[in-house]
């Protein structure tokens, strides 16, 4: 077949809405549209490569499987995973700014306290310290009775020794004692819950 020159053709700049191009399919001609080449198509198993950029925002598919990914910044309400979760940056895993809060004791060193976060730190009441061990409770509507309760002393003269004594839903009381100083002060002691399971 000899070879035939087409020339002077318009140059299309932009694709317009009646635009069509023919193509044959099992012998017959039809029309590939506009519509069908730049609004909304469905690529069926497309192997797309390396995407520069693109909005996945409004995809449906909850079972997708991301290998690698840097993620970034990311916010959520859950994240549930079947390994372990590893931080090897200097920040560590722990609490974000806005879970933790502070309250101070009033009365005496067995006045109960209110503070309904997962971390903080408790001021006592200005009182000399004592080797004889007392018990305040934390009142924290976060606290189920599975949960686990870390103490440690941030602040004061004395050294205390601390304990958890009991943990329930809503509740947990701390008990505590010097090693021996009589100093009056307000120590602070910190604490952090770590959410568990009996199974």
């Amino acid at each position: 077949m000899a070879t035939i020159a087409i020339s002077s053709l318009p140059v299309a700049t932009a694709a317009a809405v009646g635009d069509v191009l023919p193509i044959v399919q099992g012998g017959t001609t039809k029309q590939l549209t506009n519509a069908l080449l730049f609004t909304s198509p469905t690529l069926v198993t497309p192997a797309l490569g390396t995407v520069a950029s693109g909005n996945i925002s409004a995809c449906t598919s909850t079972s997708m499987v991301m290998v690698t990914p840097v993620i970034g910044v990311a916010t959520g309400t859950s994240l549930t995973v079947s390994g372990v979760i590893a931080s090897t940056g200097t920040a560590g895993v722990g609490y974000a700014a806005g879970a933790g809060g502070a309250v101070t004791q009033a009365t005496s060193r067995t006045t109960g306290v209110t503070l309904n976060k997962t971390a903080g730190a408790i001021t006592l009441v200005s009182a000399a310290g004592s080797a004889t061990a007392a018990t305040f409770t934390v009142t924290n509507s976060t606290v189920v009775a599975t949960d686990v309760i870390i103490l440690n002393q941030r602040s004061g003269t004395d050294l205390y020794d601390l304990m958890v004594t009991a943990v329930a839903a809503g509740s947990f009381n701390i008990t505590f004692r010097t090693t021996g100083g009589t100093t009056t002060e307000t120590p602070v002691f910190n604490f952090a819950i770590i959410k568990a399971v009996a199974a």
